[in-house]
């Protein structure tokens, strides 16, 4: 029997395991892939540029369905759309497996990206519903925590999965975990009672949003691409064909957001944007995962081109960033309702800058003590705002519009890290990653997103 304030400890614990198999499956399948691209090209006779595709397929599904299916668990339940997506997850990882070649496996990786939005989608949603109000900080401190992690394990899994079997193996090993959590799930997972009264999924406003963030995705990873390879290259987007597909997701988008305005429960939260503090947390989210993302991919260059580490030793000095969120987030979860979120992470986002200006500012022969602390310090910073500003997306919401802050919660997250990436290949078009200059400057604008991040954290204090 589910208690009216959160589950029971016990049934609390088997609820948790199912979140964390979910989110680590969900987070690990979007990085995982990366280092098997060249033996999956080899192994399907696929192009280099054709491969990515294995890593679009996958971030574009999740991204287009994130909303329509945290909608949809407003209406239908959090547990249903959450179990459901297991077994889409599931069915997607055993074709990923046995796919013979690049479409097949593109079409597979669709299909996981629609299990992996259902996942996503609902999961803050379920968490809310697992914790009583009094201890919900910590539940969405471990969420946090095990994002973070999953985030940033996903090469180090593969090399290991690699170094014993082949590509496959990357996937199937999915399945029986997928497994797991269905069987636990079905009994662990609670209902959430309270539905979205009005709410309704057309069919329309699905395409609608898929087409727009879908475009919008490729049109920005287009001229990411380009910047990223030379406007001379073969393999890159033709101009005219990125700005096409940039300009027609904006078109789509207006008409789709001026369907919403009408919609009681819209399927794009706009009822949930009109309320400031949640508007703010949307903001302060897009900023600070840009900055992290173009700090996280632009440190390897400096590293290795500029200090001319081995892979082994930056990989390991990079790790002391997640390591200080995983420390940090336990602290970071007890917090939470002592002290207002937009002040913690304000805090935190302001040491974010600040552990980024001293990575900017690294002498240049630095020990590994150099960068050890200023990683700790980015880490700390980047604990101490994600937490918090969870909880205030989460709790700013109506209990029935749960699963639509859970959506944007996903949603900005996956936002902040595009834009990260994008803006980081156009810098490297103009300034070389490989010589130092391109991986400071993108330290500098990372440093600057955190700190308009903090700018919107601290706004929340007055409207919370």
């Amino acid at each position: 029997m589910i208690a009216q304030d959160g589950l029971p400890t016990r049934e609390r614990l088997r609820a948790l395991v199912v979140i964390v198999l979910g989110i680590v499956m969900a987070v690990l399948d979007g990085t995982i892939v990366n280092l098997a691209l060249p033996d999956i090209t080899r192994a399907l006779n696929a192009s280099a540029a054709q491969s990515i595709w294995v890593i679009n397929a996958y971030q574009i599904a999740t991204l287009a369905l994130l909303l329509p299916l945290a909608t949809l668990g407003d209406i239908v339940g959090y547990r249903r759309v959450y179990l459901v997506g297991m077994a889409v997850f599931a069915v997607g990882s055993v074709a990923c497996s046995m796919a013979e070649s690049l479409p097949m496996l593109a079409l597979a990786r669709v299909l996981q990206g629609i299990g992996a939005a259902g996942l996503m989608s609902v999961n803050a949603a379920l968490v809310r519903l697992i914790y009583p109000a009094r201890m919900l900080g910590r539940g969405i401190a471990i969420n946090s925590m095990v994002v973070a992690t999953a985030s940033v394990a996903g090469p180090s899994l593969a090399a290991g999965i690699l170094s014993v079997g082949s590509w496959p193996w990357l996937f199937a090993i999915n399945v029986p975990l997928a497994l797991l959590s269905l069987w636990l799930g079905r009994k662990a997972l609670p209902v959430n009672h309270a539905k979205a009264a009005g709410a309704r999924f057309s069919p329309l406003d699905v395409v609608l949003n898929g087409l727009m963030f879908g475009l919008v995705f490729l049109g920005i990873d287009g001229l990411g691409a380009r910047g990223d390879a030379g406007a001379g290259s073969s393999t890159a987007t033709p101009l005219w064909l990125a700005l096409s597909e940039l300009v027609a997701g904006l078109v789509v988008g207006v008409v789709y957001v001026r369907r919403q305005l009408s919609e009681p429960v819209p399927l794009f939260p706009l009822d949930l944007l009109r309320i400031p503090v949640f508007a703010l947390s949307m903001g302060t989210s897009v900023g600070a995962f840009c900055a992290q993302t173009l700090a996280f991919v632009g440190l390897p260059f400096l590293l290795l081109g500029s200090y001319g580490m081995s892979h082994l030793t930056a990989g390991l000095l990079l790790t002391a960033w997640p390591l200080s969120i995983v420390v940090m987030a336990p602290l970071v979860g007890r917090l939470i309702g002592r002290y207002p979120g937009g002040l913690l992470g304000g805090i935190g986002l302001g040491l974010l800058s600040l552990g980024l200006v001293a990575l900017a500012l690294l002498p240049a022969q630095p020990s590994n003590a150099d960068i050890v602390w200023r990683m700790v310090v980015c880490g700390l910073g980047f604990a101490l705002f994600q937490s918090p500003n969870n909880h205030i997306i989460i709790t700013s919401a109506p209990p029935h519009r749960s699963g639509g802050a859970s959506g944007m919660l996903g949603t900005a997250r996956l936002t902040g890290q595009t834009l990260g990436a994008v803006l980081l290949a156009i810098i490297f078009s103009f300034l070389a990653p490989n010589g130092g200059q391109g991986p400071l400057f993108a330290l500098w604008l990372a440093a600057g997103f955190a700190a308009v991040a903090g700018l919107c954290s601290a706004l929340r204090i007055r409207n919370s």
